[in-house]
């Protein structure tokens, strides 16, 4: 039907268009922009011409994580070991 049902209170609005301007040319492909955690979710397509295609696809946004804490352990001099230790929460 050439148009893209965002679900209710979704927020997709402004950030979820067709890649080509007229998905009746044999490409209903969407692009997702500024993806947020709460864009994680199943997402369909279901394109009509003669008979009705249905694709899902799911779709799994993760939380960058934040910038690791790193620390060396051991004396540093020619010859030595050391461990480089990082964590992140």
């Amino acid at each position: 039907d050439h148009h893209v049902n965002y679900g209710s209170g979704s927020g997709l609005q402004d950030r979820v268009a067709f890649v080509q301007n007229d998905p009746g040319q044999h490409d209903a492909s969407i692009r997702l922009a500024d993806l947020q955690v709460s864009d994680t979710g199943t997402y369909q397509c279901r394109v009509k011409k003669n008979t009705v295609a249905v694709h899902e696809v799911i779709v799994t946004v993760q939380e960058k994580p934040a910038t690791p804490q790193c620390w060396t352990e051991g004396e540093l001099f020619e010859g030595s070991s050391i461990l480089l230790r990082c964590y992140s929460r």
